[in-house]
């Protein structure tokens, strides 16, 4: 097989990986009502089971982050994302608030290692492409949010249990993952296990830090539309019951378009211009929202979000592995943590403000984050960050061993 076949085959692999991360986590967030009401926990309690969940996560990107030192990161990522299936299959099949608990941490424990090294083969594989493709591996992921969140109220409109709702996608994407994992690509065997033993270096971590903290602010930003979107079109801008839950949809198709076309935005104008639009255009969002006389306006508010948040999450990995290009893996799995900080720290943040103050104040919270990134711009590099086609590489050169072999 040729390289360019290769790669080809890697990209396509990967790129379902995501979809099916899309599918399963959409699955999971839109029936925690339903999750809820099966096991009855309390509205007090049910904080603790979700914040679990990236608490978990967290640690298990840590984890990662020492596993790929031994072994290949398409070796995590295939055994991951079937355990991470049927984790959820677990949440849908138990009958006490113990089987939850467990089904749920295992879900976060499965899907941090599951994150990571999506990331981190994407990463490398744009690398050996040597060209922008990042957006579209979580232009794939949106894709299948929005398939995932439709079974999910098709589920819930014909109210089938958990399990029943669940088994038809895990008995189909579980098998189909399994075999595009044989297709993976990673970095140069060689490469890669030396830049994980040597790690960041001295002041490594310093230099990641300003891409952590961009990618806790988009996460803040994110997880404020998927908590907060329905509750502020109906309790603050007066909008009925159905029309609450269409925000959170526009989002998601926004977010789709915006990453198939944003690798062909860095290619032509670079990541740091991509970057710092987005920016301006997701607190632009925020600020159309505070300011909504109605229903209508605000859903234009969210329209931009997506539009502008849906670059900074792809393109701070791809900085990630700019910066550290002989130390990618161990850059992807420390910055991801930070995608599990912004998760836990948004909703609260937002909920806590709006409960003190107003919901209308909160949404400039945000706002203001989101702008941070236009303070780091510079870290997402000028140099190596549009690969347009005066920068593109050999791409053999960056090919090591597929994914089926460990």
């Amino acid at each position: 097989m040729t390289a360019d076949a290769r790669l080809s085959r890697g990209r396509g692999a990967l790129g379902f990986s995501f979809f099916v991360q899309g599918v399963t986590f959409a699955l999971l967030v839109t029936r925690i009502p339903a999750i809820q009401d099966r096991y009855g926990i309390s509205d007090g309690l049910l904080p603790v089971f979700l914040a679990a969940v990236p608490i978990l996560a967290g640690v298990s990107s840590v984890v990662t982050e020492h596993l790929v030192k031994r072994v290949a990161p398409s070796t995590v990522l295939r055994w991951a994302q079937p355990l991470v299936l049927l984790a959820l299959l677990g949440v849908g099949a138990g009958s006490e608030m113990w089987h939850v608990a467990l089904a749920l941490g295992a879900f976060g424990l499965f899907v941090g290692a599951l994150d990571a090294s999506m990331n981190m083969l994407g990463v490398s594989l744009q690398g050996a492409y040597g060209r922008s493709i990042m957006l579209g591996f979580h232009a794939a992921y949106s894709l299948g949010g929005i398939l995932g969140a439709s079974a999910a109220w098709a589920g819930a409109h014909w109210h089938l249990d958990l399990f029943t709702s669940y088994l038809p996608a895990v008995a189909i994407l579980l098998p189909l993952a399994l075999l595009a994992s044989r297709y993976y690509v990673d970095q140069d065997g060689g490469a890669a296990a030396a830049g994980a033993e040597k790690g960041l270096g001295a002041g490594g971590f310093k230099l990641l830090l300003p891409l952590c903290l961009v990618m806790a602010c988009a996460y803040i930003g994110d997880s404020t539309v998927s908590n907060w979107s329905a509750k502020y079109l109906q309790d603050v801008l007066g909008s009925s019951e159905q029309l609450a839950t269409v925000p959170y949809n526009v989002y998601m198709v926004t977010t789709l378009i915006g990453r198939a076309v944003g690798d062909l935005g860095v290619r032509r104008f670079g990541a740091v211009a991509v970057v710092r639009i987005g920016s301006v255009v997701a607190a632009a969002g925020f600020a159309v929202v505070a300011a909504a006389p109605g229903a209508w306006s605000g859903m234009l508010g969210f329209t931009l979000l997506g539009i502008g948040l849906c670059v900074i999450v792809p393109q701070t990995f791809a900085a990630a592995g700019r910066l550290f290009p002989h130390a990618s893996d161990t850059a992807i799995a420390r910055l991801n943590i930070f995608n599990y900080v912004g998760f836990l720290i948004g909703a609260p943040l937002v909920g806590g403000i709006g409960d003190a103050w107003n919901y209308r104040g909160a949404m400039l919270v945000p706002m203001v984050l989101v702008l941070v990134t236009l303070f780091h711009a510079r870290s997402f590099g000028a140099g190596g960050a549009r690969y347009g086609v005066e920068h593109e590489r050999p791409r053999v050169v960056d090919v090591g061993r597929g994914g089926n072999e460990v």
